[in-house]
């Protein structure tokens, strides 16, 4: 943790506006590392109605310096708050139950808990891939709290494809030609353990192993890096006890599948609550999803933008293209 702590303190240094980082502490005594970023240039006149704030919430395996790209442009006209999830990152890592049901109330508890504990009254609620998912989740349960949900390569949205048989009626998931036994192997083994065991079996190998299958995260930061600090970031977010990585086990069948897929949920959401759904073109995840979306909300308030020349993640890939959208759309709220 505290390689985690020193390597993500020479990432926030790049940050130019006003900083405050610090650990907020829940009901239940879990803490939430918690950045506030905010444009020590404007002074706004006191009777002026403070602009909402944009909260950032991260991905799988992720933390908050991964938001390095977007903070500064974005927290120019607002405060920009970003956490790192309970069970990823510097937070507390509790036990999480096995149930996926459980283990996503969980997350969404600890994001209001968080709510209250900051003492925002309400946000513009960003969430990228899992972060994507939880904030949907948050946005259904806490819908007033939630000025504009936007959801950037949001994962778990789809149910699991199924494949048709001779009476038309869908049986099992669709079949695939059946892969070589050393993927079998591997795919066995990613079953039975946590996902990311692996990083943390390899020991002082495990950064290399990150370099080697990650090669990308080096390059989306190379401007501001010339060394290994982001994959060294990466690296040191998972290598502590898994905790927010099993709860993320438990919400997902293999391969990847949500148990409990979100467009089954999404016409909870007010119809009057604003939803944009941000997806890199490059990237794994199909933005057929955000387009199912819209449909299912009859096009109420529901944006699709894709990124041109962007991956998963969209944020690092085109930082000028996001934050331009992101800013855009909060100066549609105030």
């Amino acid at each position: 943790m505290s390689l985690l702590k020193t390597t993500e303190s020479k990432i926030l240094a790049c940050i130019q506006n006003d900083l405050w980082a610090r650990f907020v502490t829940l009901q239940n005594q879990y803490r939430i590392w918690t950045l506030t970023i905010t444009n020590k240039a404007v002074r706004k006149p006191v009777e002026q109605v403070p602009k909402t704030p944009l909260v950032m919430v991260h991905g799988f395996g992720g933390g908050v310096g991964l938001w390095i790209r977007n903070l500064d442009a974005l927290s120019r006209s607002r405060p920009v708050y970003a956490f790192d999830l309970l069970g990823f990152g510097r937070s507390s890592r509790p036990p999480f139950p096995s149930d996926a049901a459980e283990a996503e109330e969980q997350f969404v508890d600890s994001i209001e808990q968080w709510r209250q504990s900051v003492g925002l009254e309400n946000m513009i609620l960003l969430g990228h891939s899992l972060g994507g998912y939880l904030a949907t989740s948050y946005a259904i349960q806490y819908p007033s709290r939630v000025s504009h949900l936007i959801l950037v390569d949001p994962w778990g949205f789809p149910e699991r494809p199924k494949v048709q048989n001779q009476q038309g009626q869908g049986t099992d998931v669709v079949k695939r030609p059946s892969p070589p036994r050393w993927v079998k192997a591997i795919l066995a083994v990613v079953t039975l353990f946590n996902p990311l065991a692996v990083i943390r079996a390899a020991g002082p190998l495990g950064p290399g192993l990150v370099n080697r299958f990650r090669p990308d995260f080096k390059r989306k930061f190379e401007d501001l890096f010339d060394d290994d600090t982001m994959t060294q970031y990466i690296y040191h977010c998972n290598a502590q006890t898994p905790s927010g990585e099993v709860g993320f086990r438990a919400m997902t069948e293999s391969l990847g599948w949500a148990k409990r897929p979100m467009l089954d949920r999404v016409r909870q959401l007010p119809a009057s609550m604003p939803v944009t759904l941000l997806y890199g073109a490059q990237s794994w995840v199909d933005s057929s999803s955000g387009y199912k979306m819209a449909q299912i909300r009859n096009h109420s308030n529901t944006r699709v933008l894709l990124i041109n020349e962007a991956s998963h993640h969209v944020y690092a890939d085109q930082p000028g293209e996001f934050n331009r959208v992101v800013e855009n759309i909060c100066k549609s709220v105030n």
